[in-house]
């Protein structure tokens, strides 16, 4: 097989998760394991962090990595989905996995799958812990991909876990409550292992805090170690690309951050890897408050970061968020209304069919201009559906029958001086970028 018939084979024969939803998600380790076994069990044989959340793990994820790499590590990334290229998942040292190498291990095992019968998600873990053992990586950032306690993921005992925040998503399977979910993602913590929680919020630092007992853990929340003093874009408009903070520290160190990653959320995403760094510090790793300036200065060019807060095009300004559900929705509409009217808003928006549409069309400006699509994926939920919940709410709307047509549209519909925000779900963003 060639990579495109290796890539075929995986996406027809796997069952895969961010295509097909429910159907294809396991709750249990197993078929994990069974991989692991067969590969001489690689997920002991390198260092690792895990990183688990309901929002900025993936950006946390990148952002370590930029820091060991800064800090002159070999260093292993694993995230999940992928916008543009299967390989995105796969990295070592901001290099995508080659594709020789993925057409050699399925080749290598295809039998084996057939036996097991891994989801795509399994088989993609023991891919990249395969890959990072084969190549003697110093540390891995290993980032959650649904969850925590039943995640494929979850056979490493890493060096330093992180949980960034709790929010909804994903009731179906972690649980209708936010305590229920955190129990869920409080499942990566494991004895004797540090655990940085991003975000102190009152209603789930208990489990957090219990658990830590229970394992014998050393907990910090990093919003109650650093004081953000101040924190602004560089010239105070929604389209710079440098994000400047100082923050704090309790015991008064304290530190002038620039960042490349712009979001609104990132501030918080900022001091959660600050702690973890901190952290790994204290325990003999050799990363400094430096690495961590340069490695968040350079994140995007060191490890090809893509769709978070990216800026497409300008005049009109065209900017994509891979952000999907409320806690990462909302700082998005907050930036972009805070020097705008609604009417000068584009949303080129599309969703997935097991998001909760209502909730979040009520979240949006009702006075900006919708530009509906299906995202190609068959998990993409129909437009009828958006038009029928935009209808209900006043919502001016057009659909579409593909992501490019309606970026197209709304591009040919607005002025230099308006925006055009592309989301909604990370596979809208995967057509843009």
């Amino acid at each position: 097989m060639n990579y495109a018939e290796t890539l075929d084979y995986l996406f027809s024969q796997l069952p895969m998760y961010q295509r097909q939803g429910a159907p294809a998600f396991k709750k249990d380790l197993t078929n994990t394991l069974a991989l692991c076994q067969l590969l001489g069990n690689p997920q002991h044989k390198f260092k690792s962090i895990h990183v688990a959340g309901t929002n900025g793990k993936g950006s946390v994820s990148h952002m370590l990595a930029s820091v060991f790499q800064s800090a002159g590590y070999k260093v292993g990334l694993y995230t999940s989905p992928h916008l543009r290229d299967f390989r995105e998942r796969i990295k070592m040292d901001g290099q995508m996995i080659s594709e020789q190498s993925v057409v050699d291990f399925v080749e290598k095992f295809q039998s084996d799958f057939e036996r097991i019968k891994p989801s795509f998600f399994e088989m993609t873990v023991a891919l990249a812990f395969d890959h990072f053992a084969k190549n003697q990586v110093d540390i891995a950032i290993v980032e959650v991909g649904l969850g925590g306690r039943l995640d494929s993921t979850n056979i490493i005992t890493p060096a330093l876990s992180v949980i960034t925040n709790i929010g909804y998503d994903h009731q179906q399977f972690l649980g209708e409550t936010l305590p229920e979910i955190a129990g869920e993602k409080a499942g990566i913590i494991k004895p004797n292992v540090p655990v940085v929680i991003g975000e102190f919020q009152q209603e789930v630092a208990e489990v957090f805090e219990e658990k830590a007992r229970l394992t014998n853990s050393r907990l910090r929340f990093a919003n109650r170690e650093w004081e953000i003093r101040n924190a602004e874009l560089l010239s105070n408009s929604v389209d710079d690309y440098s994000l400047k903070m100082s923050v704090r520290h309790y015991d008064g160190v304290e530190l002038d951050v620039e960042a490349q990653l712009t979001g609104p959320h990132q501030t918080k995403n900022l001091i959660t890897v600050l702690e973890a760094v901190r952290t790994l510090s204290d325990a003999g790793w050799n990363v400094t408050l430096d690495h961590f300036k340069e490695g968040v200065k350079t994140v995007v060019d060191r490890t090809g970061l893509l769709g978070r807060w990216q800026i497409l095009q300008r005049n009109p300004l065209v900017v994509c968020d891979t952000g999907h559900n409320m806690e990462g929705l909302l700082p998005n509409l907050q930036r972009l209304l805070s020097n705008r009217k609604p009417e000068q808003l584009h949303f080129v928006w599309g969703m997935v069919n097991d998001k909760d549409v209502s909730k979040t069309l009520r979240m949006l400006p009702k006075d900006a201009n919708y530009y509906f699509c299906k995202p190609d994926v068959p998990r993409g939920l129909d437009v009828s559906v958006l038009e029928q919940k935009a209808s209900e709410l006043g919502l001016q709307h057009n659909s579409f029958q593909s992501v490019s047509e309606a970026l197209q549209a709304a591009k040919q519909l607005t002025k230099a001086d308006e925006i055009i925000y592309v989301g909604g779900s990370t596979f809208v963003v995967a057509e843009v970028v």
